[in-house]
């Protein structure tokens, strides 16, 4: 079973992942943030056809210590963070854990 991946954050930030063909995602304006982000997370984490959520680093300090232990600990769905300190070999790690093998592995 195929499974796919899921953008959460500000319209902002998802929007180019949804014209990517992200078909799952979760808007969560800035100002709601505080309010609605660990929700949207949460149930993010129980759809069985989401294998990478993918978030803002910035987005993480928005939520409960339960929830963020929660994403940061999963392995599937693996959270993948875009921006802030992590490097592209932050998220290569990250893809390579959650799929099982390196996309960007160079072929000779």
């Amino acid at each position: 079973m195929s499974q796919e991946i899921a953008v959460i954050g500000s319209p902002e930030f998802t929007t180019g992942f949804r014209l990517a063909g992200v078909r799952k995602f979760e808007d969560v304006p800035d100002e709601e943030k505080a309010d609605r982000l660990d929700d949207a997370v949460a149930s993010t984490m129980t759809d069985d056809d989401v294998g990478i959520i993918v978030m803002h680093d910035d987005d993480l300090d928005y939520l409960s210590r339960g929830t963020r232990e929660d994403v940061e600990t999963s392995v599937e769905p693996t959270l993948v963070t875009l921006g802030g300190g992590a490097g592209s070999g932050g998220l290569r790690d990250q893809i390579k854990r959650a799929i099982g093998i390196d996309l960007m592995d160079d072929e000779d």
